[in-house]
């Protein structure tokens, strides 16, 4: 098992649009002098698993900013529709076994977690075609239409993905249901089989995916088995621009601290 963990060979890809409908341009918004983008691409490049970090994104502008941080760029299609869509058009080009898909609006990524995922994707037999975080939600997070929920078998395989509080409970007051369930955040990111990428194309997309906006629910869909891994609660994704402000006070907040000799 070992010895197979270390024959796999991880890429990091990170998807990245300049025209988000909520928050435009948001990949380039500064948080504490530096492109949110850069951030995202810094972090993952100190992961100790992956052998390469590419941006994959149909915008020039991006690609020849990414280069002046260092990091090369795939191009893809402007008709891409999901992060899962524009690292599917560019698997054929990518040298590697496991691609990670770590989103571009994802400024505090942690690499531990990156390489738990990677890890674990090396340890599991059968190997799964896809595997993402979760962790648990408070209360607050559980009916926030921003925040994805994920409903898992007791495999902890995902059964689907969901803006809605899932599962919903008959005899408690929302407000009070994560006194009496667990409930499953989602993290937007997905290490995959180069093959099921390879496959994406040939996926048909399903109501439910388009209704939600989430990806995932496509290989859902298509019967493809989507594995979950636990991890600790981890700072967020910057969807709207109150994420963005707290992204910027974060920032703040850890430059302020003073550092220990």
């Amino acid at each position: 098992m070992r010895l197979q963990q270390r024959l796999m060979k991880s890429v990091i890809a990170v998807p990245a649009r300049l025209e988000s409908s909520r928050l435009p341009r948001k990949v380039l918004a500064d948080i504490g002098g530096k492109a949110m983008l850069q951030r995202v691409l810094e972090q993952c490049a100190l992961s100790k698993q992956a052998t390469e970090v590419l941006l994959c994104t149909d915008s020039e502008e991006l690609r020849d900013i990414a280069k002046g941080w260092g990091f090369n760029t795939v191009m893809t299609p402007a008709s891409c529709s999901s992060g899962t869509d524009r690292i599917a058009f560019a698997a054929p080009n990518i040298d590697a076994d496991v691609i990670i898909n770590v989103q571009g609006d994802q400024p505090f990524i942690d690499p531990n977690v990156i390489d738990a995922v990677a890890t674990e994707f090396a340890r599991r037999t059968p190997r799964p075609s896809v595997l993402t975080p979760i962790y648990k939600l408070r209360q607050e997070g559980i009916h926030n239409i921003n925040t994805v929920k994920t409903l898992r078998r007791t495999n902890g395989d995902a059964v689907y993905f969901s803006r809605s509080a899932i599962p919903a409970q008959r005899d408690a007051a929302p407000e009070e249901w994560a006194m009496h369930a667990t409930y499953w955040g989602h993290v937007g990111l997905y290490a995959y089989t180069k093959e099921v990428l390879l496959q994406w194309p040939s996926f048909t997309e399903c109501e439910p995916e388009n209704l939600e906006k989430l990806e995932q629910l496509r290989f859902i869909d298509n019967g493809v088995v989507v594995g979950t891994i636990e991890i600790n609660e981890p700072l967020g994704e910057v969807n709207v621009p109150t994420d963005l402000d707290l992204a910027r006070e974060i920032v703040a907040s850890n430059r302020d601290k003073p550092t220990s000799n």
